[in-house]
């Protein structure tokens, strides 16, 4: 018999496990809920990566502090979270000096250092000179470390037990070591000079006749758009005070000059990079088989790249991310400045992770950079020297030509750094862009045949009371009429038809340094036919082997910059007493002899008798890498 009771609390019961079955959901729904429970369980786990990720703040907090160590014999090191040196990264962004700048001297940079010599050597003469300077150039290293501490110990005689970083040092001693650096460094730079002039090839800038392209093919590299299309589009925003866009019309010529004619333009002067890139990809011998290629051209716009962030708050790390991107492959050390970066500048961050994610492995993943390590490559750079080469902590330009992978190709430059033996200085553009030899032959005719109405033209602006420019401004005033004085601080010099005006009416135009030693109004004026006044050798004299005589005499007029400061030198009489037959001859030096190899033909140009600025620079490479000389 079955008790009803009993069979119903039986757990094998059916019925008993169905109605705890339908009571189960509401039990779980209004006792358990399974979600609550897994975010429960999930709770340790953030706690802990919030753990984690204080502790690294930590840890980065730390670091943030800025150590310096330095020793007689260990370079100066310093770790910093902001733009100062990181230890897992120098290597990846390159040397700030190169091997061997710090040393023991912490009052004297490296090209101080380099440039001391003993009396013994000081040159007698300009073929001693030459001489004098091989043999400097192939002696080991520790022989000027040796001049140098004998100059310091003659030094340091003239007044014995005076501390070395006290100022006071006899003017006789200090003078001899200015002396001697001086000659050093004037000995270095001509020498330098010298081997760039002997690579050049015949027939300066007038020829007869064009090569074959058999052996002589000029491959030009496809990069992404990020190193120069890209560039060239921010072109509103690469000056925070100025809209450069209308520069980049006609080819990067700049927009049309009508009142001078057809072929002239007004073209920025650190626009070469695009100009340079336009006209090549138009070169007769262009190839697009690497293997067919001898010469290699680069298309990076560093110059642009270096404008974009000259005024801009961003750490050094930013500014060198570009090139470093192009010569190598950096992921790693990317990442690790994205992560300090993160914590010190976010904008900065955002831009190294970019630059991470798309790293494209450039130049040294590809087998014809590899072949030679790149001595047969070029690049075009439409900045001066000092831009890409910050030796010390300061935030002024980019390190790129201090990267080791940098050291072999050829760099054209407006500006060239004296000491380095492939860098080449190039003419600033000019306004002037011919087409073919009849365009360069009517400008001939023009300019033989224009009135010269003032004796000295100078276009410029005012500096400081004590430089040159002051004292050049207050002579010029004086001397009117003789002399022109056109004020660039008023915007005088905005208008390409003024200033090219103001050089074609005056025999003598004034060129002294502006804020580096060169100037593009040394151009404007040799293409003007204007006869230079220079005031710095650095100014032209040892930057431009290829495109400037060495025999500076017939196409210029120099005059110490320093007697002009201290008021020895009346420069306008200076000039007035120069006969008017040799002012002719240097005129027709200038137009018949210099100008066509200094302005850059068009994008689609040809020349058979001349050879522009563009082609002088291909011609001569091309020489010395079919020479076989590539790589020295």
């Amino acid at each position: 018999m079955e008790i009803p009771v009993d069979s119903k609390s039986s757990p094998t019961s059916p019925k008993l496990l169905r109605r705890v079955s339908k009571q189960q959901p509401v039990t779980s729904h209004r006792f358990s809920p399974p979600e609550n429970s897994k975010r429960c369980l999930q709770v340790p786990t953030f706690i802990i990566c919030l753990i984690c990720l204080n502790i690294w703040c930590a840890f980065l907090f730390i670091h943030s502090f800025h150590f310096c160590i330095s020793s007689p014999k260990v370079d100066l090191y310093c770790i910093s979270i902001s733009t100062g040196k990181h230890p897992k990264l120098s290597t990846a962004i390159g040397p700030a000096v190169p091997d061997g700048a710090a040393g023991g001297e912490p009052e004297q940079n490296w090209l101080e250092k380099e440039k001391l010599v003993d009396l013994e050597q000081a040159p007698k003469g300009p073929e001693s000179a030459q001489e004098n300077m091989k043999n400097l150039s192939e002696s080991p290293e520790v022989e000027r470390t040796q001049e140098s501490v004998e100059l310091a110990n003659r030094i340091e005689a003239q007044a014995p037990g005076m501390d070395r970083n006290q100022e006071p040092v006899e003017m006789g001693v200090r003078e001899e070591s200015n002396r001697l650096e001086g000659q050093w460094g004037t000995v270095a730079v001509q020498s330098y000079m010298s081997q760039l002039r002997t690579l050049a090839a015949k027939g300066a800038h007038v020829t007869g006749e064009r090569g074959s392209c058999d052996g002589r093919g000029v491959y030009v590299y496809d990069l992404p758009s990020k190193f120069n299309r890209d560039l060239a589009a921010m072109c509103g925003d690469l000056l925070p005070w100025a809209d450069l866009c209308k520069y980049f019309a006609n080819e990067a010529l700049g927009e049309k000059a009508e009142a001078l004619g057809p072929r002239w333009y007004g073209s920025h002067q650190y626009f070469l990079e695009p100009i340079f890139h336009n006209r090549i990809q138009n070169h007769p011998c262009r190839v697009h088989d690497r293997d067919a290629a001898r010469l290699f051209y680069v298309p990076f716009y560093g110059g642009l790249d270096v404008v974009r962030w000259h005024f801009r708050n961003v750490s050094t790390e930013v500014k060198d991310a570009l090139g470093v991107e192009l010569i190598r492959s950096v992921g790693g050390e990317l990442r690790a400045l994205a992560l300090v970066n993160f914590f010190s500048n976010l904008d900065d961050f955002f831009i190294i992770i970019k630059n991470w994610i798309l790293k494209c492995r450039w130049l040294e993943e590809q087998p014809s950079w590899r072949r030679n390590s790149g001595s047969d490559h070029i690049f075009v750079l439409g900045k001066i020297s000092w831009d890409f080469r910050r030796y010390d902590n300061r935030h002024w330009g980019s390190n790129f030509l201090l990267l080791d992978q940098m050291q072999k190709s050829f760099k054209f430059l407006i500006e060239r750094q004296p000491w380095e033996r492939n860098d080449v200085g190039v003419p600033h553009p000019t306004h002037f862009h011919p087409h073919d030899d009849a365009d360069i032959t009517a400008w001939q005719l023009r300019l033989s045949a224009f009135p010269r109405r003032n004796l000295v033209g100078f276009a410029g602006a005012a500096r400081e009371e004590e430089s040159i420019r002051s004292a050049l401004i207050e002579q010029c005033i004086a001397a009117t009429p003789e002399c022109r004085f056109l004020n660039c601080n008023d915007g005088g010099c905005m208008k390409t038809e003024v200033v090219v005006g103001l050089f074609m009416e005056s025999e003598f135009c004034l060129q002294p340094p502006g804020d580096s030693p060169t100037r593009k109004s040394v151009f404007d004026s040799l293409v003007a036919g204007c006869i230079p006044v220079i005031f710095n050798p650095f100014t032209a004299y040892y930057q431009y082997p290829w495109h400037l005589p060495e025999d500076h005499q017939r196409w210029s007029v120099f005059i110490e910059e320093e007697e002009v400061r201290q008021g020895k030198v009346d420069v306008v009489e200076r000039l007035r007493r120069v006969p008017a037959e040799e002012r002719e001859e240097m005129r027709r030096y200038i137009v018949h002899q210099i100008m066509p190899g200094l302005v850059y033909g068009d994008a689609t140009a040809r020349f058979e008798r001349f050879r522009d600025a563009f082609d002088i620079v291909v011609d001569n490479v091309m020489e010395k890498l079919v020479g076989g000389s590539a790589g020295e």
